[in-house]
Parts: C-alpha cells; sequence; structure tokens
C-alpha cells in the first residue's frame, strides 16, 4: 500500500478531502521523524515502537575488489511491532 492510497483511504473513510487528510498525515509522519532525529522513542498504542540504536562499526569486504573496509558506527531506525499487530498479521 502506497502513501496516497493510505490517504485516499483515509479521506474516504474520515469524510474529509484528500488535501486536508494529506497534511495531517504529513505532519504526524514529520513529526514521528523528528522525535526519532533527537533520539526519542516513538510509542503508538496496539501498533508499535519505533526507536533509534547504535550501529557499531563492522568490517565488510567489498566482493568486487575484495578489498577491506571499516562501516563506520551510525545511529538507525528501528520497529518493534506491538502484540495486537502481530496477531492480525499471523
Amino acid at each position: 500500500m502506497t502513501k496516497n492510497q493510505i490517504i485516499n483511504l483515509v479521506a474516504n473513510k474520515a469524510h474529509s478531502t484528500k488535501k486536508a487528510t494529506e497534511e495531517v498525515i504529513d505532519v504526524f509522519l514529520n513529526e514521528i521523524i523528528k522525535s526519532l532525529a533527537k533520539g526519542e522513542k516513538v510509542v503508538l498504542s496496539g501498533f508499535g515502537t519505533f526507536k533509534i540504536v547504535k550501529v557499531k562499526d563492522k568490517p565488510v569486504i567489498i566482493p568486487v575488489t575484495k578489498e577491506k573496509r571499516i562501516v563506520k558506527g551510525h545511529r538507525a531506525p528501528r520497529f518493534s511491532p506491538g502484540k495486537p499487530l502481530k496477531k492480525a498479521v499471523r
């Protein structure tokens, strides 16, 4: 399902315009992004948790050249689904 399909679905079910629905969804997603950028955890009850994890330096080998390199440590977003989401998917 694409973002555009979600906007259409929510607009129809909420009896709202597509433009207003798109603005609401964009604000919602941007607030999640801002919170994660600050290092905060975002918990959506019944859906799941978005959090930031620190990834350590990791040695890798480039397959074509057989060259060894180090991928620097960084922060990465992770999602942990909640119990209702896990149950619905099973």
